[in-house]
């Protein structure tokens, strides 16, 4: 079974969500890098650009597939992990922690409260398996 923190938020698309105030910490979840296998590449967003809630902004590939990765709320992308550029297995082996993706400074924070919980997303991949 796949590791889910009961700390952060999910969409059903994968992606999980670690709010501190304003800013959104976005990466994949331990159920998407299982499910893609071994990554390879990964095309983060554009500091400094502005995104919506749902926008395909980052791709990660794997020798599996190539996958969209969505913004979980609105906001400005404020940081990236450039780590992943030349070290995309991070995200294989520490989705939580090492492997985060990029952060949006939110416009508005109650965005999250759209998002599932941990119970929840842990229903939803239990629903797709």
């Amino acid at each position: 079974m796949s590791n889910v923190p009961s700390e952060l938020k999910f969409l059903s698309s994968h992606e999980w969500v670690l709010v501190e105030g304003d800013v959104a910490t976005v990466g994949v979840s331990d159920h998407a890098q299982e499910l893609l296998g071994d990554l390879v590449f990964v095309e983060l967003p554009e500091p400094e650009s502005s995104v919506s809630a749902g926008d395909s902004v980052a791709v990660i590939e794997s020798v599996k597939a190539a996958s969209d990765t969505y913004a979980p709320v609105t906001g400005k992308i404020i940081e990236v992990n450039v780590e992943l550029e030349d070290s995309p297995e991070r995200i294989n082996d520490d989705p939580y922690g090492d492997g985060w993706m990029y952060k949006i400074k939110m416009e508005d924070p109650d965005e999250v409260n759209d998002l599932l919980d941990a119970d929840a997303y842990t229903e939803s991949i239990e629903e797709d398996d």
